[in-house]
């Protein structure tokens, strides 16, 4: 395992046999952190009843195919808040490299909300990846935390479907016990992400992309699918 911005995609600079970060039932993490701006902006500071938060970059082709599903969660749940917690690219490549100080990152995060069109508040984790290997270091995580900053849902992997899911029933007050399966993104959209990302990219990915299978589609999945889960009331307190 490298240093945090690797250069290089590689299966190796993830855990993905444990489940790192704050747990359903949790009290979540805050961090001082800025928005994509250059704005203090602090993680947890959300009005509304729910903050969900996902974690992504612009060459995470998972993040991607998500964005649009995600976007659209504020206008169906007006009383949530809805942010992106910018960590490192998961796939660098030529074009777009690993973030070398926080001018890179904060200028990825404009482009995720300029070229884009991200509408989501981007808030953007700090060089070292601190509130990103708090939360679990995954690429593409997400998290729903109440009004008293506890997590009541959480997935290593997002998906957007399951995200709603869970969302519709803690809106409703009801208690839930939700699985995230793990969806891989479109072929179109994961070739146009490494694309964009540059030289390298691709090559990095596909190298890795046996393990990946492995381990997410196959060896999560199934986990997720015999192991059972605990009713979480959305109103709790942790």
């Amino acid at each position: 395992m490298g240093s945090y911005n690797y250069d290089n995609f590689s299966a190796d600079d993830y855990d993905f046999e444990n489940s790192n970060g704050p747990q359903v039932g949790d009290k979540a993490y805050d961090f001082e952190l800025m928005d994509a701006s250059g704005n203090p902006k602090d993680l947890l500071d959300f009005e509304g009843d729910f903050l969900v938060l996902e974690l992504g970059s612009i060459t995470c082709p998972l993040f991607q195919a998500r964005r649009n599903t995600m976007m659209t969660l504020q206008d169906e749940f007006p009383q949530i808040s809805n942010s992106i917690l910018y960590v490192r690219e998961a796939h660098p490549g030529q074009d777009i490299p690993m973030h070398k100080d926080l001018d890179d990152k904060l200028n990825c995060a404009q482009l995720l909300r300029d070229d884009d069109g991200e509408k989501r508040t981007i808030i953007v984790d700090d060089i070292e990846g601190s509130a990103h290997k708090a939360y679990g270091s995954m690429p593409n995580a997400v998290f729903i935390i109440n009004k008293h900053g506890c997590v009541v849902f959480r997935a290593g992997w997002n998906n957007g479907e399951a995200t709603r899911a869970a969302l519709r029933s803690l809106i409703k007050g009801e208690p839930i016990r939700a699985k995230s399966y793990f969806k891989p993104a479109t072929p179109s959209v994961l070739m146009k992400t490494l694309k964009r990302a540059g030289a390298g990219s691709r090559a990095d990915f596909f190298k890795s992309l046996p393990y990946l299978f492995w381990q997410n589609i196959i060896k999560r999945n199934l986990r997720l699918l015999f192991n059972s889960s605990k009713m979480i009331d959305g109103d709790m307190r942790c």
